[in-house]
């Protein structure tokens, strides 16, 4: 979440107008994150997110989004609600942007989440995946092993700038994932980004999970490999094995991993971290002027792919502890 589009208190209390959602109390934009425009309104009748949707998100794909979670909030899955107009529409335009108002989720996001943290989410995406099997829409990752070699393009030059020898390891890891990208796994809508600040608390309680606006279909095990990544690692790079056996634990006990799931955790792993170095990379390179936004850090993830080079079985990170 960020705030790269200025809108004023004229245009938004004219797009409001539009909404039964009371009157205009506040509103403040949220710097985080690296995607969209996001606003926190605060108005007569409650609390609402105001989302303006930039770069990497294509217009053709919102109806996806926003579709998804109707659909799992209807089946107890504890995420925003898109909220419809007055006409019944939920995706408008305000400021040339596509725009939705949503829901707001009660919780706080853990920046240190611990092993009872792990355990919750690994849970919660299991549960994600359950609610999404009847999910009548299809949408292709844009972001998997296909997307990596273009994005790296995009950003090699520029690699070495960032921190000596990054290049080198990004096609070494690039060689290994295209040629050993594993095919065939139990598949459907999965989160695709569920890290901790998607992820909602209230005490220990997980309380909800937000920001759908990767969601795709694809492996259910990548998404397990993108928590892992996400949840398990500590500052300094090293892998936490008791967070890992936690969250899989949690996971497994709503939804078994497959034998296949199982022997693909490692390169999957290692799959999701290289994919998440090259889109902060590629931010990292490249943050619009004026943006109100922090870009997170590639480096994080190059110290993480230094275990993951290493790390041969499931075992390694936590499964069957």
């Amino acid at each position: 979440m960020a705030v790269y589009t200025e809108v004023s208190d004229e245009a938004l209390t004219a797009f409001l107008s539009a909404y039964e959602i009371g009157t205009l109390l506040s509103y403040k934009g949220i710097a985080e994150g690296v995607e969209n425009t996001n606003f926190f309104l605060h108005t007569t009748a409650g609390s609402y997110i105001l989302t303006l949707y930039e770069k990497r998100v294509r217009v053709g794909d919102l109806p996806f989004f926003l579709n998804l979670m109707e659909h799992l909030a209807a089946r107890g899955l504890a995420c925003p609600q898109p909220i419809r107009n007055r006409a019944g529409v939920s995706l408008s335009e305000l400021c040339g942007r596509p725009a939705v108002i949503v829901s707001f989720l009660e919780g706080v996001s853990v920046k240190r989440p611990g092993i009872d943290h792990c355990w919750a989410l690994g849970g919660a995406l299991a549960g994600l995946h359950a609610a999404g099997a009847d999910f009548g829409m299809r949408r292709d990752n844009n972001l998997s092993v296909e997307s990596w070699g273009p994005l790296f393009a995009g950003a090699e030059a520029q690699a070495d700038t960032v921190s000596p020898g990054l290049a080198d390891r990004v096609r070494g890891d690039l060689a290994v994932l295209q040629a050993g990208w594993p095919a065939g796994l139990p598949t459907g809508v999965i989160h695709a980004d569920l890290f901790t600040d998607n992820v909602f608390f209230i005490g220990d309680a997980l309380s909800g999970l937000i920001d759908f606006y990767f969601a795709c279909t694809d492996a259910f095990a990548y998404d397990l490999a993108i928590c892992l990544n996400a949840w398990c690692f500590e500052a300094d790079g090293t892998f936490d094995r008791d967070k890992g056996a936690a969250l899989i634990a949690g996971y497994e006990a709503v939804r078994r991993l497959t034998a296949a799931e199982v022997e693909a955790l490692p390169i999957l792993c290692r799959g999701a971290a290289l994919r998440f170095l090259l889109t902060r990379l590629v931010d990292w390179l490249d943050v619009p002027p004026g943006a109100l936004v922090q870009p997170k850090d590639p480096l994080e993830y190059d110290r993480r792919l230094t275990f993951h080079r290493t790390a041969m079985q499931a075992v390694d990170y936590g499964w069957g502890v």
